[in-house]
């Protein structure tokens, strides 16, 4: 399997992503697959040349390994990290369906753009992205779950009895460099549930980030519909229209006696 070809496509998809989901993408290709590829799958390459039951019958060594490992552990993960990545590539094939309907609308309305930015998480991508993280937070639990169903835990025997046809009787099996083979599984079991565990911080952190948005619209929203509702009061009014038509002007050097008997003065006059 070309893992170069498949890694340079989830790099196009991580220029859409988030902080976790970056993170997520290093797991996957530094700490997964170049185990994979580096040490797991030589740790499996011969495990059926060294699988030794203590019997001559033939065919009974066959029968046992194919009871006490139903699948092999290194095709079990490559079927996990193909179903893994295939979300992520539903997220290049809608950008690149944005971007395809975007390049006909801008050539067909003279310039004119239907996305302003194709590439941006929003409207039916950001659903996508969204759902591509649940499928695969979904498809690594589920793989994590057959994994534990099928070897009934995650622990590499050393001895297994095994008494099917055509086996005289009970035989005692060996498997070969046990303690390897569980330090891989458990690094890969390790790794699974972390990329789970950043796919859980992203949808989380998405989800969060849509409601503080959608909040901030909304009192912004408000906010200018008050403005609209609520006009300006008008200025008040100058101090010369509260000023009577009547009022005497006084001088702040007459005394208090001097301005009772000016008002005794006009008082007269104006009964006359």
């Amino acid at each position: 399997m070309n893992w170069s070809t498949l890694e340079g496509l989830l790099g196009g998809v991580n220029k859409y992503s988030t902080a976790f989901g970056r993170i997520w993408l290093s797991m996957v290709f530094i700490f997964r697959v170049l185990v994979f590829l580096v040490a797991a799958q030589p740790v499996w390459g011969d495990e059926i040349k060294d699988f030794i039951c203590n019997t001559a019958q033939p065919g009974c060594t066959n029968v046992c390994y194919d009871y006490i490992f139903p699948i092999s552990h290194v095709r079990l993960w490559a079927l996990q990290l193909i179903f893994v990545t295939c979300p992520s590539l539903m997220v290049l094939g809608h950008v690149f369906y944005r971007e395809k309907r975007n390049l006909e609308y801008t050539t067909t309305h003279k310039g004119g753009h239907l996305y302003a930015n194709p590439g941006k998480k929003r409207g039916g991508l950001w659903w996508t992205y969204l759902a591509s993280l649940i499928f695969k937070a979904g498809l690594d639990a589920g793989f994590l779950y057959m994994l534990h169903y099928v070897y009934e835990g995650y622990d590499m025997p050393r001895l297994s009895k095994c008494s099917l046809k055509p086996c005289p009787n009970t035989v005692d099996c060996y498997t070969s460099r046990p303690t390897e083979k569980k330090i891989f599984t458990m690094f890969m079991v390790v790794s699974s549930a972390l990329c789970i565990l950043m796919c859980i911080c992203e949808i989380v952190y998405l989800i969060g980030k849509s409601i503080q948005k959608f909040i901030s619209k909304k009192k912004l929203a408000e906010r200018r519909m008050f403005a609209e509702n609520h006009e300006m009061m008008p200025l008040a009014a100058s101090r010369s229209k509260f000023r009577s038509k009547t009022s005497t002007r006084v001088d702040p050097t007459v005394s208090i006696e001097n301005l009772s008997n000016i008002k005794a003065e006009e008082w007269p006059s104006k009964k006359e």
